[in-house]
């Protein structure tokens, strides 16, 4: 019970625009330091850099949700692009994940989709693929159309599913042969849409990662439970799936002891590193995830740094 009220607590904070507005002027503190990697391209430059030498590659989020403008989107979609030539001027190991929210599909769905054709345009030219990360079910249809509208003409765009949705598995069908991240779903949902318990979000999760496997598809399995990542390592030995097929990806800052484990075993371990000044949707979201993440906004809150 507590710890459904922290999760939904959370939810609740990551929604409000007026503590998002407020978080910016405090800077990374709360501890979200710990799981965002600065404010500024050279700083995640730097830790991807860093990330890259211990034998991991990454995905770089540049956060920002709540998007009110055309002016803003067209903002967010210049840091994409300067942060895509950045990977390319450094020759870091790394991928691109932006929301389309971000890009303004809430303002406009075409300016959305021309933001889209642009970012791809210099991820196709700097050989660079970019990750369309899943918001909440409000959103889900239309991410999905949008994908499929851009994948006619470029083959270096994919996206994310969600595990708690019961069309999960259908839907992952009509995405077979796709590169895709799998992942068990942030967002509060209604029953109407998803699984609720955490026995059921596991079950869906594991079911859909062996399908989309079996369909011979590139699967990104998103998650820092080790049971699920034992199982997917059994499968697919088990299965003669090859490691080039799938991938492991967690979030920075989180059990880093495993993800270099995971990556001195030949796995590709994918780690997915968020910067920029609007951290603060994101860092409720993690709050949200696991009771045990606020100890790191009790450590931040009281830092004399």
């Amino acid at each position: 019970m507590v710890e459904k009220f922290s999760k939904n607590f959370f939810l609740y904070l990551s929604k409000n625009k007026v503590l998002n507005k407020g978080a910016k002027k405090w800077g990374l503190k709360l501890g979200a330091a710990q799981v965002v990697a600065g404010v500024s391209i050279d700083s995640v430059m730097k830790t991807v850099k860093h990330l890259n030498d211990k034998g991991l590659v990454c995905t770089v989020d540049h956060l920002g949700e709540f998007v009110l403008n055309k002016e803003e989107a067209v903002e967010s979609t210049q840091v994409c692009i300067d942060t895509l030539e950045a990977i390319s001027a450094t020759g870091v190991n790394c991928n691109l994940s932006l929301k389309l929210t971000q890009l303004g599909l809430d303002i406009d769905r075409q300016l959305c989709i021309d933001n889209m054709h642009r970012i791809l345009e210099v991820a196709k030219k700097t050989n660079n693929f970019v990750r369309i990360d899943m918001e909440d079910y409000a959103h889900y249809h239309v991410t999905l159309e949008i994908l499929d509208e851009l994948q006619k003409k470029y083959d270096n765009v994919g996206t994310v599913m969600q595990a708690y949705l019961y069309c999960a598995s259908k839907d992952l069908e009509n995405l077979k042969g796709r590169s895709l991240r799998l992942v068990k779903g942030a967002y509060k949902e209604s029953t109407d849409v998803s699984f609720q318990s955490k026995e059921e979000i596991d079950k869906n999760y594991l079911a859909i990662i062996k399908q989309h496997l079996l369909n011979g598809s590139y699967t990104a399995i998103a998650s820092h439970d080790h049971e699920i990542i034992e199982n997917v390592k059994r499968f697919c030995a088990e299965k003669q799936i090859p490691k080039t097929q799938f991938e492991f990806q967690m979030l920075y800052g989180f059990r880093t002891e495993l993800q270099e484990k995971i990556a001195a075993e030949g796995y590709t371990m994918r780690v997915y590193v968020p910067f920029g000044k609007d951290w603060y949707g994101y860092f409720m979201r993690r709050l949200a995830e696991r009771p045990q993440n606020v100890s790191f906004a009790l450590k931040g809150l009281f830092s004399k740094k």
